[in-house]
């Protein structure tokens, strides 16, 4: 059994967590207890951070839409669909018709990144986070 220190991915406080890995599987978390945020402890969420690691739902290709069921695309395909169907809305609607929505599961600076993103490239202020209160 191996434990291996990183940083939870539930939320933005970046959290100390070892992940116990047996037989190169992840089975189970515990907090760093040095950890200068965390300190010793962990949410609910931090504590069944290895839960989705092995998960049969996990996606694996990315899915769209065709002939009303979901099928498994190439990585080009559905980047080049997303980016002809962004531009076609931002151009019918102004910019004002594409919304972005971030994840707490982002580090921040991740999340400032798309911020920029979002502004500069598809210039709209439309964003918000998931975790905002």
């Amino acid at each position: 059994m191996r434990h291996v220190l990183t940083t939870c991915v539930y939320c933005g406080c970046g959290c100390g967590v070892y992940l116990r890995e047996e037989n190169g599987r992840v089975t189970g978390a515990s907090p760093s207890r040095n950890h200068p945020v965390s300190r010793g402890n962990l949410c609910v969420k931090g504590w069944h951070l290895h839960d989705f690691i092995h998960s049969p739902n996990r996606l694996t290709s990315p899915l769209m839409r065709k002939n009303g069921e979901l099928v498994a695309v190439s990585w080009d395909e559905a980047l080049d669909f997303t980016a002809q169907e962004l531009t076609r809305i931002g151009v019918t609607t102004s910019q004002q018709g594409i919304g972005v929505l971030s994840s707490a599961k982002c580090t921040n600076e991740e999340n400032f990144l798309l911020q920029k993103f979002t502004r500069a490239i598809l210039k709209t202020n439309n964003i918000d986070h998931c975790a905002r209160l």
